[in-house]
């Protein structure tokens, strides 16, 4: 059966969506949605049947949000819009209506009937309609039959036609084979240097988690574990000879690199201080280490650690580079990094020999994972570019960056195969909703778009509104949302106004925001939530993470040179001055009561360690709040402070601890060392657990929010082109 709606035809049989002729991406869930509301154009289709429809035999997977992804991606595809749908109208509450007119026709490369076709029309109880009859008015309860049984149709190629799908859904110049079937996740790849073995972590996260190391043989080998270490950990390499597998390891404020063997075992300490290892040969070795702080620095040094010859240091203090990829020939390296605002920057071309030249490579934007082709005449990045990661390369050395893959599901990491004919990279999807938790349990409030969880949404008015950042379509802008949390209405509080960090004032009124400038640095705004005078640009070039403060002032994190200060400014933006006098790496938040600003900094002893802490506006004083990094959170009222004890994996949602304070936001007996991993309530008296690691407080611990972040990635090898 084919579709055919406005410009756009939809082939069942060969699972296909066509716009003017030319074949368009779309993935398995939001293809087998499309069929399914087509085939009932003009009709209701609830979310449930949605559900069982699509997703009965994943008991696992959160169907809720699941609908919401697939809608809006859909949606996105056919260009439709929302509030005034030409496809997808949505029947708040209930589901979705298909609303375009629809015609149908036999297939061009179906001669004759299949036996499926006519066992689909029996079992519908109908009689065969011709598409003439069908869409004549004449007979409307054939019409209804007809679709039912065209859906039973097309479902036979939607349910049962995922092999078809998997080899169709990407361009003839790159070809895709799958290596892992997992209904989670699969990331970080890394190859051993013979191509057999490939390593990952199977759990969410590309970059830092408490997931799991796996290994599989390839191609066709069972996956592994061989790791039972619930660290936070990343980097993945092998040894020259294919034995071990180096990763780092955040252990309170450092990072160290640990070796496990490729058959399982215990891990081993190889070195302290040190981070994205990878072997130069079997007697040198290239990883980063931090001189002072979190200044993670590139350097190289002999197995041992002798010799050890700096290569890169970032140029803010807060600049961290997280892994450096050796050329095949020893002379140069890539170098993925943070920048001074802990955001991934683009990446970096080093020399590991001779004079110590650098520039940027790849293209501009958040550049994740980098790899070298052998011959070392081609560079390979994952970056993040207008709101999505994709695969790119470039010549080296003076080629230019060209984008490999594309569409809507992302990519990232990189291992490169010995024949250089392939890469293996993660690839899937990642899909956000918003859900609220009380004493009657979870509800889901729908959001078209993915929810930012940093900086963090926040509730006002006693649990009745949240407010976040929310991102819709391609590009980066994020805008400004609120949801009412009893009626489940969103709108946008600022529309078409792109925020990187905002906060609200304590009596509700303004919004204090910064926003990127032209020259993308950013810059602070200040508005009224009831959109009742024009944003006032404050300026104040580099300003980020926005505070309004006790008594009227604006505090906000800034670099002075290489280094981030705590700084303020009054209501205008003018008569800037330092907070405090020492640096600072993060500015999270401030207190309700205004009365305290929580900071990542060193530590005010003689090891400088980076901490997170409390800093009291009114004496300076200062409060160790976590053993290891955290991004505690306050209630609306400032009664409970919300710390993470235990981070979010594939088998556990994570657990936080709702520490109460006491009045005036006094805060009660911490251990000397901040809280540590995996504390109880006893830790301080009169805490309680909840049960997710990263919530949007409510006004206690039993009303809370959390981001519903789903992520299903799997390996793939791509044919590089």
């Amino acid at each position: 059966m084919v579709y055919q709606f406005g410009d756009f035809r939809l082939d069942c049989q060969r699972f296909e969506l066509q716009l003017n002729g030319r074949a368009v991406r779309v993935e398995r869930k939001p293809m087998e949605l499309l069929i399914l509301l087509a085939s009932r154009q003009g009709q209701l289709v609830t979310r449930a049947e949605i559900a069982e429809r699509l997703w009965s035999s994943e008991v696992f997977v959160d169907t809720e949000h699941g609908i919401n992804t697939a809608v809006r991606k859909l949606r996105h595809l056919l260009r439709d819009d929302a509030e005034e749908p030409r496809f997808i109208q949505t029947v708040t509450g209930m589901g979705y209506r298909f609303v375009a007119s629809v015609t149908t026709a036999e297939p061009a490369h179906a001669s004759v009937q299949t036996q499926a076709s006519k066992e689909a029309i029996d079992s519908a109880g109908a009689e065969a309609v011709t598409p003439e009859v069908a869409h004549s008015g004449v007979r409307p309860r054939r019409r209804v039959l007809g679709w039912y049984a065209a859906a039973g149709l097309c479902a036979l190629g939607a349910f049962g036609g995922t092999a078809v799908y998997r080899l169709r859904q990407h361009s003839a110049e790159v070809k895709y084979t799958q290596l892992t079937d997992f209904t989670d996740s699969a990331v970080q790849p890394a190859l051993s240097p013979d191509g057999h073995m490939l390593a990952f972590i199977r759990g969410v996260d590309p970059f830092m988690t408490v997931d799991q190391i796996y290994v599989k043989m390839l191609p066709s080998g069972e996956a592994r574990k061989v790791t039972d270490d619930n660290r936070l950990k990343y980097g993945l390499s092998f040894s020259p000879d294919g034995s071990e597998i180096a990763y780092t390891v955040l252990e309170g404020p450092v990072f160290s690199t640990y070796v496990v063997s490729a058959l399982g075992g215990e891990p081993q300490l190889l070195f302290k201080n040190a981070a994205g290892l990878q072997w130069l040969d079997q007697q040198h070795i290239l990883f980063s280490q931090a001189p002072t702080g979190i200044h993670l620095s590139v350097v190289k040094s002999s197995v041992s650690r002798e010799n050890v010859q700096l290569l890169y240091a970032p140029a803010h203090e807060r600049g961290m580079a997280h892994y450096s990829y050796p050329s095949p020939d020893r002379r140069w390296a890539i170098v993925v990094e943070m920048n001074g605002n802990g955001e991934w920057a683009p990446c970096r071309l080093i020399a590991l020999e001779g004079e110590h030249q650098t520039r940027t490579v790849g293209p501009q934007g958040g550049c994740t994972s980098a790899a070298w082709s052998p011959d070392g005449n081609w560079m390979y990045f994952g970056a993040y570019v207008d709101g999505h990661n994709h695969l790119w390369q470039q010549r080296f050395p003076e080629g230019e960056p060209q984008q490999i893959t594309s569409g809507p599901t992302e990519e990232d990491g990189i291992a490169v195969d010995p024949d250089g004919h392939s890469l293996i990279t993660s690839l899937g999807v990642y899909q956000t909703s918003m859900v609220f938790h009380d004493e009657k349990g979870d509800h889901t409030l729908s959001s078209d778009g993915e929810v930012i969880w940093w900086p963090s949404p926040v509730f006002r008015q006693e649990d009745k509104v949240i407010y976040y950042l929310l991102r819709r379509g391609k590009g980066l802008g994020t805008e400004l949302w609120q949801t009412e949390v009893d009626s489940g209405k969103s709108e946008a509080v600022l529309p078409n106004i792109s925020m990187a960090s905002f906060n609200i004032s304590p009596d509700g009124k303004q919004v204090v925001y910064a926003t990127w400038g032209a020259n993308g640095v950013t810059e602070l705004w200040r508005a009224p939530m009831d959109r009742s005078w024009a944003p006032v640009r404050l300026g104040i070039a580099g300003a980020r993470m926005p505070q309004f403060g006790g008594q009227g002032q604006i505090l906000f994190q800034r670099a002075e040179g290489g280094t981030n200060y705590l700084e303020q400014s009054d209501a205008d933006g003018k008569n800037i001055s330092k907070v405090v006098p020492y640096p600072i790496s993060d500015l999270q938040s401030i207190s309700p009561g205004r009365k305290w600003v929580i900071l990542a900094a060193a530590r005010p002893v003689e090891d400088h360690r980076q901490t997170i802490m409390a800093v009291s506006l009114e004496d300076g004083s200062r409060k160790i709040l976590c053993a290891d990094y955290c991004t505690p959170k306050w209630s609306p009222d400032g009664k409970y402070l919300f710390i993470t004890v235990q981070y979010v994996s594939r088998n556990s949602p994570g657990r936080a601890l709702a520490i109460p304070m006491g009045p005036g936001e006094t805060f009660p007996d911490f251990p000397a060392e901040g809280i540590p991993p995996l504390a109880e309530p006893s830790v301080v008296q009169g805490s309680r657990s909840v049960p997710r690691s990263v919530v949007v407080p409510g006004m206690d611990p039993d009303h809370y929010a959390w981001i519903n972040a789903t992520v299903q990635r799997n390996l793939y090898r791509i044919t590089l082109p």
